[in-house]
């Protein structure tokens, strides 16, 4: 019985302190919520949506499940935004102003990612080593795209959302008659933007040789223009020099001689 006792003073005496420590606990994980959104410990969602924000946040808490960045003024997203986020699972960055995507922007985030939303930006091109292995359902319509072979290995290579992959269209492209005209009915439509970018590629590489060519030949035409210049001045100067005149005497005593 005193046992029992003595335990329940210790207890009693330890409940103040750990009293302090869960609310500590409670204070650094709501210091972790980035300023000005709204943080669910419980849900794992982290709601940064209309906070004119113009960068990613740093401070996003590693247990977010859901991240809302939409409607923001983000124009860029760097190397390592996401870095650490392994349980992400929806990234919805919609509604900005994105219109530069680094490499490495996604590669970091995991195979758990399931949804990733970009459409309504300012995207024109954008490579597919960015998405490095994600394989995330992928919303990229209302972007101004620059349709080419880029965009088509891009294409190619994410998991388009069904429901808005036909809403891609083309801003732009190499072809002028393919503007205004949605992507991936190109692409159905048989055409091959990767052979477009071969021919001209190919065409560069063809006038690039003509003007190299025309470089040597022009040079040579030049050197030996130049040579005969000079030949002939020499030859000029030649003529110029006073003929060898003979010593007085020298015709007369040849004479006697004879």
């Amino acid at each position: 019985m005193p046992v029992v006792v003595v335990l329940l003073a210790r207890l009693a005496l330890l409940m103040p302190s750990l009293h302090f420590l869960v609310l500590t606990l409670c204070l650094q994980s709501s210091l972790m919520c980035p300023e000005g959104c709204n943080c669910s410990a419980e849900s794992g969602v982290v709601r940064c949506s209309n906070r004119e924000l113009k960068e990613i946040p740093m401070d996003i808490p590693e247990d977010t499940s859901v991240l809302y960045l939409d409607s923001n003024h983000i124009t860029t997203i760097p190397d390592g935004a996401f870095r650490e986020l392994y349980k992400l699972q929806e990234l919805y960055l919609s509604n900005n102003l994105i219109d530069s995507i680094s490499p490495g922007a996604f590669r970091e985030l995991g195979a758990g990612l399931k949804l990733l939303d970009l459409s309504n930006n300012q995207i024109r091109q954008v490579g597919r080593e960015a998405f490095g292995k994600l394989r995330a359902k992928t919303r990229l319509y209302n972007n101004p795209w620059h349709c080419e072979c880029s965009l088509q290995e891009l294409i190619e290579t994410l998991n388009l959302d069904p429901e808005t992959a036909n809403n891609i269209m083309c801003d732009s492209s190499l072809e002028q008659q393919y503007a205004g005209q949605p992507f991936i009915h190109l692409l159905n439509s048989g055409i091959n933007f990767c052979s477009f970018h071969q021919k001209t590629t190919d065409v560069a590489m063809l006038v690039t040789m003509f003007c190299w060519f025309t470089m040597v030949i022009a040079y040579v035409v030049y050197y030996v223009r130049q040579n005969q210049e000079d030949t002939r001045r020499h030859l000029e100067y030649l003529k110029s020099l006073p003929s060898k005149q003979k010593k007085p005497g020298e015709g007369d005593t040849a004479s006697t001689v004879l």
